[in-house]
């Protein structure tokens, strides 16, 4: 199965292309920078999406949908926000093709030119302020807590299946509130759900913090994000949550009438995470064996292979191994009993180890005779025989057990790649040879942040919360600085 495929060694980046190929999970589309995603990929997503749709829910808010196609002069109306997303804006102009004078084609019809250009949703902040100025007018009104699931376009030049494309799916939340405290304590505690996800689900550790001004979400006042480590040493944004502050409020002249009766305007968060947490999960924890899933987001969380040469011994097996399917199945796990007979035993096992299922079972006529099943743990490659009596709870532990491993060496990971640096060349040397999070004093300009991105293309992460003060030096320009942020190279 793995005969032609990268290791990380050789090519960190073929190697994450060739997985996500190979398992099934993607493939580049006919348009350049979109992709396909395929059924099994498909069926992590969904996984995520519901999990997170219920910890959405479970917090208050509801969905809705919201157009996809915004008039342009909705984004001159916040100026930082059309700044931030001006490049990559798709724009439709026409709204009719016609066939060519010479009949050999198609071109886009003159006479159906719109009279105001639409933007396809590169966010959606600008055409849900102006929905929420009409539900708006009291504070009876408020909070108004709405999430929707959705695609969206940016028209990006350098794509990679999951972690950046010119189409992805994604949810975006868009709150308003009375207060500027409620508002900010809504950004908090949706980024605590995003971390509380990437942490007990996803099997991330996730460092929680703030974005520095060059690195916030255009038009926002705060950016919170969750930052991850990749094995290869690069960063990754895994989600964030933005305070708005009254930015948009004021654009779109979205006001309330308070309880002393004044009219203000309302105050705004938005937050999000997309299929890039698809690729945050592929290279946290896969090898060069394939795909390694965190049990609580694999599709099929067992597979059970019978070895058998006839149909005879494989009724012996099914009659054994169905009711050990049911009864794994009535503990809540998704169980695959593979009895093709199209496929060797062989294929089988290579298939569903690159495929990253995290648990399999293999039976035969002597396991039947013996009472027991060979399991196999796909986070260790590991193997051992256990009797089939009882054998649903002790998967059910297992499966516990292998969600936890793949935490803690992610853990164990992160920790033996962040750096304290004191220096500019030691900053460059870790960066260079090491990579990983670079713990480094900042004396809190955008100009020195913008510096140590030219020179060094590593950008500063987030400046996490709760960090301790203490004096320093800034690690570039050395003029004074009271904390250490995070910095790291980063996709």
């Amino acid at each position: 199965m793995a005969k032609d495929f990268s290791t990380r060694a050789e090519n960190y980046a073929q190697w994450y292309n060739d997985l996500v190929i190979k398992a099934d999970l993607a493939e580049n589309s006919a348009v350049r920078g979109c992709m396909v995603i395929k059924p099994y990929g498909y069926a992590i997503w969904e996984r995520i999406q519901a999990v997170l749709d219920k910890k959405i829910k479970d917090t208050g808010h509801v969905n809705a949908y919201f157009p996809i196609f915004i008039p342009k002069s909705f984004f001159s109306r916040e100026a930082s926000h059309v700044e931030g997303f001006a490049k990559e804006c798709a724009v439709v102009t026409h709204y009719r093709l016609k066939n060519s004078p010479d009949g050999k084609g198609i071109i886009v019809d003159e006479d159906a030119k719109l009279e105001e250009e639409l933007i396809v949703r590169p966010t959606s902040e600008t055409i849900i302020w102006d929905a929420y100025k009409n539900w708006i007018k009291s504070y009876r009104d408020l909070p108004l807590l709405i999430n929707q699931w959705a695609n969206v376009v940016r028209w990006e030049m350098r794509t990679r299946l999951f972690l950046r494309t010119t189409e992805f799916l994604w949810q975006e939340g868009h709150t308003a509130h009375a207060t500027r405290e409620e508002a900010v304590k809504e950004a908090e505690t949706m980024l605590n759900v995003y971390a509380d996800f990437a942490e007990n689900w996803m099997s991330i550790p996730v460092i929680k913090g703030t974005k520095s001004p060059a690195e916030r979400f255009a038009g926002a006042i705060d950016t919170y994000a969750i930052e991850a480590l990749m094995q290869d040493g690069k960063a990754l944004q895994a989600g964030t949550s933005h305070f708005l502050g009254q930015n948009f409020a004021k654009a779109f002249d979205v006001k309330f009438l308070s309880k002393e009766n004044q009219l203000d305007f309302v105050w705004a968060t938005s937050w999000g995470v997309s299929t890039r947490l698809m690729g945050a999960l592929i290279m946290s924890h896969s090898d060069d064996n394939g795909l390694v899933l965190p049990p609580k987001l694999a599709p099929i969380q067992v597979v059970i292979v019978p070895i058998f040469k006839n149909a005879e011994q494989l009724s012996l097996i099914s009659d054994v191994i169905l009711p050990v399917k049911k009864a794994l199945e009535a503990k809540g796990i998704s169980v695959k009993y593979d009895d093709r007979d199209t496929q060797k035993p062989g294929w089988k096992f290579a298939e569903y180890e690159f495929k990253g299922i995290p648990v399999r079972l293999t039976v035969g006529p002597r396991d039947i005779e013996q009472g027991t099943v060979e399991v196999a743990r796909r986070d260790t490659l590991e193997k051992e025989v256990l009797q089939i009596k009882d054998i649903e709870n002790k998967i059910s532990n297992l499966l516990d057990q292998i969600q936890k491993n793949l935490y803690d060496r992610a853990f164990a990971f992160r920790e033996n790649n962040t750096t304290r640096v004191d220096s500019w060349k030691e900053f460059k040397e870790v960066l260079d040879t090491k990579g990983g999070f670079i713990s480094a004093h900042w004396d809190g300009t955008s100009e020195t942040e913008e510096k140590i991105k030219a020179e060094t293309k590593a950008t500063i992460r987030v400046i996490p919360f709760n960090n301790v003060l203490e004096n320093g030096s800034c690690v570039f320009s050395g003029k004074p600085s009271t904390q250490r942020v995070l910095f790291a190279r980063a996709y």
